[in-house]
């Protein structure tokens, strides 16, 4: 299956398996391989994830499955890579609230609390319940552990 042209001629295809609303692939494995990677290439004292997350289809409902299981299977991705020995402080979620993304406007969604644009009403979604629930549990869950 053809999908565009890409540099310098090559033909790019779709990813495989799961993706995103931007249409990018859903690998929670690729998170872990490049902290394991930084961590040998570079051996940095401190590690932080300053961005990562997921445009979904989402409504005022709240209910966001996908962005959930997102947020779970790279959290664990990243736990495994800090029991390998990556010294991972932190780990910031994009992004709190729906906002304008720059290359899209309004039309991709991935925050954890669903904004109204219209009215500007704000609703938390249940990726914001599970992201609290980690956050909150973080040094005793095993989703995410801090080094000793």
């Amino acid at each position: 299956m053809r999908a565009d042209d890409g540099p310098l001629g090559f033909e790019v295809l779709p990813p495989a398996g799961e993706t995103t609303e931007m249409g990018w692939a859903i690998q929670p494995d690729g998170l872990r391989e490049i902290l394991l990677r930084v961590w040998r290439d570079y051996a940095p004292e401190r590690v932080f994830v300053t961005e990562n997350g997921a445009a979904f289809r989402d409504d005022r409902s709240g209910v966001d499955p996908r962005r959930v299981a997102y947020l779970h299977d790279h959290f664990a991705a990243a736990t495994d890579a800090i029991e390998q020995g990556v010294p991972l402080e932190g780990y910031f979620v994009w992004s709190l609230m729906d906002n304008f993304e720059w290359a899209h406007g309004f039309t991709k969604r991935f925050g954890l609390v669903y904004v109204d644009y219209e009215s500007l009403t704000r609703t938390p979604k249940d990726s914001a319940g599970f992201f609290r629930a980690v956050a909150g549990a973080a040094r005793g869950s095993g989703l995410l552990r801090a080094n000793p």
